[in-house]
């Protein structure tokens, strides 16, 4: 490669052509030398455009589920309405008589018997709940453990393979919690749980249809029965909390005797199981007000997550508006 221009003989700059005539220097050489310039072939640049470093924490940070969410700043009110207005309802309903007892039939039953159930599966007995009533088997069986397990073990495998590992985490506590209520305890404590378990479990079964509202990669979200999930369990949890905060101080007001010829399950656990009046009052209100610490912390968690995106959005917004004013300007 010489000092000067092929073509002019100036002196040879620093970039790719002449300063002098204009002439590309590698062409100008292949002139004078062949007598024709065989084309030059550069490689392509990859044009790199400036990454904002907030659009890569929102690349990282948002869920798949959020694409769902058309309008995050009106998720983001629903996060903070749905559960207070929904228990707020729920109170009203609860100290009206007419409203307390729609309530009790239509909302909080099924609840509750979905509560006595589910603590026979994970205690090991076969169990069918209905509207008003739960026939549980006598004996634990067979087939209700392992259909529990596997459905449980299903639905941790789909959870891993869509790297939902805290969902796999929470697969993982439940097969371990039913190994214990179904090969740790006796028949006989297990009864006396799926006796309690109706309003025990249904407060927990309550507390999970309300913090499902937060999820959007479902069909709940999709399908909007996350609404009707919300209403049920703010209805299920104050009615039968609620009955248990008022017995805190009257025993009267405890569901003790019998319904439709069968002892209630105040009945079985005072009578059967020796339990005294405010033992089984306060086991009850520990268990709810846990239900309401993890429903709390759920919610904190589901309005926070909504306000972080619409702040991840509006500053993605802002990058896209940036590059689009750079290539504008051009």
């Amino acid at each position: 490669m010489t000092a000067t221009c092929a073509w002019c003989s100036a002196p040879r700059g620093t970039g790719d052509t002449c300063p002098g005539c204009g002439a590309n220097y590698e062409k100008a050489e292949a002139i004078k030398s062949s007598g024709r310039a065989a084309a030059i072939v550069h490689e392509p640049q990859a044009a790199v455009e400036d990454v904002d470093s907030a659009d890569l924490g929102h690349a990282e940070e948002t869920p798949d589920e959020w694409k769902n969410v058309w309008d995050p700043e009106l998720e983001r009110k629903f996060c903070l309405a749905a559960i207070p207005v929904a228990l707020v309802l729920a109170v009203m309903f609860n100290v009206s008589s007419l409203g307390h007892a729609l309530q009790r039939m239509f909302l909080t039953m099924p609840v509750h018997e979905l509560g006595h159930a589910v603590t026979a599966w994970f205690c090991g007995f076969g169990a069918i709940p209905t509207l008003w009533k739960t026939v549980v088997f006598d004996g634990r069986g067979l087939v209700a453990p392992l259909a529990l397990a596997g459905a449980i073990g299903y639905m941790t495998y789909r959870t891993h393979q869509a790297g939902k590992q805290h969902l796999v985490y929470a697969g993982c506590a439940l097969i371990l919690l039913q190994g214990i209520g179904t090969l740790g305890i006796g028949e006989d404590t297990a009864l006396m749980l799926i006796s309690f378990g109706g309003d025990g479990a249904g407060m927990i079964l309550a507390t999970l249809m309300m913090a499902s509202f937060f999820g959007k990669n479902t069909q709940l979200y999709k399908g909007s029965v996350r609404w009707g999930l919300v209403v049920i369990g703010a209805a299920a949890f104050t009615d039968m909390y609620g009955t248990w905060w008022r017995a805190r101080n009257d025993d009267q007001a405890i569901p003790y005797g019998t319904t439709g010829g069968m002892a209630s399950d105040a009945m079985t656990l005072m009578d059967g199981y020796g339990w005294a009046a405010q033992t089984l009052v306060n086991r009850y209100l520990v268990l709810g007000a846990c239900c309401l610490a993890v429903l709390a912390l759920a919610y904190a968690w589901g309005v926070r997550r909504a306000a972080a995106e619409i702040e991840a959005r509006r500053l993605k917004q802002a990058k896209a508006d940036r590059a689009r004013q750079k290539r504008e300007g051009r």
